[in-house]
């Protein structure tokens, strides 16, 4: 489980509150997507989890375990982060890029390599097709393949996710959704995904936490989210039409 207490994030002594005394939990196996406009300070809350960002105040625990307590190195090894726009070493072969942290920890050439190719497969890019290429031969949808690979790569029991998806054509995107739905129920991994995406969200979630200025709204199912709204901004979000609520949902707040 993933839990958060009360934690506030600010990057200027107080003067702007980025996160504000967000509080929810993410339990084992489940999908939380954390959907919210630009600035609402999703993607903040999203690296306090691994401490990419430390937090201004409150508690993030894993596993029932403070995160300040859990060394960065072992804290990031059990989880993996897959990042829009991928993030792939241009100079490093498919392979070499999904082995990078086995490299780190040790692992021999040999079964980092099978662990590699074992990903490739999971994430329906065949080996002996894609391992030996470089990124720039890839094409989008399959290097964003490529970085959930690589984030499963130590088997870690929890994957954030940071709008992995959303530069990629609707049709590309569509396809790496349902992968992802598959994927988290065949390996029964905890996820946190961050979206701006409401149909996304929907999907994808098992739960959806709405973010707005930095606070959270609500969490809840899709379900309950339209019929128990708990904020004005959440009613007016999930009342309009599909097509004005993405309008909605991207627009900056200020």
């Amino acid at each position: 489980m993933i839990k958060l207490s009360h934690v506030t994030k600010t990057f200027d002594g107080g003067k702007n509150i980025v996160v504000n005394e967000v509080s929810f939990s993410v339990n084992k196996g489940k999908t939380l997507a954390l959907l919210g406009s630009s600035g609402c300070g999703k993607t903040t809350t999203l690296k306090m989890i691994n401490r990419l960002v430390e937090p201004t105040s409150g508690a993030i625990e894993v596993d029932g375990v403070d995160i300040q307590k859990i060394s960065l190195v072992e804290l990031r090894r059990s989880i993996g982060y897959v990042v829009q726009g991928v993030g792939l070493f241009p100079h490093m072969s498919i392979e070499e890029n999904i082995a990078i942290v086995l490299r780190l920890q040790g692992i021999s050439h040999k079964s980092r390599l099978q662990r590699a190719h074992d990903l490739l497969s999971t994430v329906n890019l065949e080996p002996t097709k894609f391992a030996k290429c470089y990124p720039h031969e890839l094409s989008g949808g399959q290097q964003q393949r490529v970085g959930v690979a690589r984030a499963l790569a130590s088997d870690p029991d929890y994957l954030l996710m940071d709008e992995p998806f959303s530069a990629l054509d609707a049709i590309t995107r569509d396809k790496l959704q349902q992968e992802i739905i598959e994927l988290r129920n065949r390996l029964h991994k905890t996820i946190v995904f961050v979206t701006h995406d409401i149909f996304e969200a929907a999907r994808l979630g098992d739960e959806i936490a709405v973010m707005h200025k930095g606070y959270l709204e609500q969490v809840g199912s899709h379900e309950e989210l339209m019929n128990q709204p708990a904020t004005d901004f959440v009613r007016q979000l999930f009342a309009r039409p599909a097509a004005q609520a993405q309008d909605f949902i991207e627009l900056p707040f200020a």
